[in-house]
């Protein structure tokens, strides 16, 4: 599978909305873009990346953050974090890591001579899964539970995790040795697949100057980087997107676009109904933030590669003639009526 994204674009920088919200919406959205460049206080660049995490906020969806050392992964969330004034932890993946040191476990209490549950990482707010492919297929499977139910089940007892809660994992794409796969069931957990690519000439200038002038990435605050959207506010986005409307003919463009992955003949595995799913869900995060109550193809088009090409795999023919899955792609979409 390709390991290259095509970028998600800016809603900051986007196209004007092309509808008048009502006041109150205006402010969510208002704090939502306000989120982003808060962002960019600790982050330089990345613009894709960090839109990438707020549509996946607003789906309540996850992250895969792709990128060689460097490039700012565990930056762009601790700075999330800080935005958002949530609980956050960082848990570096290993090869002998076991599932209760994600979810938690049971030990025993000397006070009460009894067994208690000891909550494990999982219970956050926002929790980086840094380098997921170097842990086994077991510890890597007990955050499919967390991710898709948003809940642990330890003993036969399930526990419910926080409200938000956003896994935001990373991989290396270039160290193989010593790794294990996401397999399929794992990557379409993820809303969205993100690439975080190495800095151009002008943006890694900036970084180096920014440390030149005392930068201290251990040291958000100091940056003046600060909370701008609360909880409720974010609960309110998040209803509000699941709210935009998704009239049939789009609707029917989604499931068409889909099932034409799944005839392509570059590709081994198309997108599943979960991915059909996602791409509505996205499609809609990306409509409000344009500040408009309905979706369109265009919505559609915009939101598919990022929430689309991890979930299909090419063929070994295809693999071995170089192609890429953002191509397949991209001619799925051209071969799709659009509706009018």
């Amino acid at each position: 599978m390709s390991s290259t994204m095509p970028e998600v674009p800016d809603p900051v920088r986007g196209p004007a909305p092309s509808s008048t919200p009502s006041p109150a919406d205006q402010d969510v959205r208002a704090q939502l873009q306000g989120l982003a460049e808060e962002v960019h206080k600790g982050v330089v660049g990345q613009d894709a990346a960090v839109t990438s995490l707020v549509v996946a906020l607003l789906c309540r969806g996850h992250v895969l953050l792709e990128g060689v050392p460097g490039v700012a992964k565990t930056l762009l969330v601790r700075s999330l974090a800080a935005a958002l004034d949530v609980r956050m932890r960082r848990v570096q993946f290993t090869p002998d890591m076991m599932p209760g040191d994600i979810t938690g476990s049971l030990v025993y209490d000397n006070a009460t001579s009894d067994l208690v549950f000891r909550e494990g990482p999982v219970f956050t707010n926002l929790l980086l899964a840094d380098e997921i492919n170097r842990t086994p297929p077991k510890t890597q499977s007990a955050l499919l539970e967390a991710m898709a139910e948003r809940q642990v089940t330890v003993d036969g007892a399930s526990r419910p995790l926080p409200d938000p809660f956003l896994v935001v994992a990373t991989q290396n794409p270039i160290e193989f040795d010593g790794t294990y796969t996401l397999p399929e069931a794992q990557l379409d957990r993820f809303l969205l697949k993100a690439v975080m690519p190495l800095p151009e000439r002008e943006v890694e200038v900036d970084v180096l100057r920014r440390h030149a002038e005392g930068f201290d990435m251990a040291d958000l605050a100091a940056t003046g980087l600060r909370a701008v959207v609360d909880v409720p506010s974010l609960h309110r986005a998040q209803s509000d997107v699941a709210a935009v409307a998704a009239e049939d003919p789009v609707v029917q463009y989604i499931v068409d676009v889909c099932r034409a992955t799944r005839r392509s003949p570059s590709l081994a595995l198309g997108v599943s109904p979960r991915g059909t799913i996602a791409l509505l869900r996205t499609a809609r995060a990306w409509a409000y933030l344009m500040g408009r109550d309905f979706i369109t193809p265009d919505d559609v088009k915009t939101m598919a590669p990022a929430t689309l090409a991890h979930r299909v795999q090419l063929t070994t023919e295809a693999e071995l003639e170089g192609t890429q899955v953002e191509a397949v792609l991209a001619a799925t979409l051209a071969s799709v009526p659009v509706p009018r």
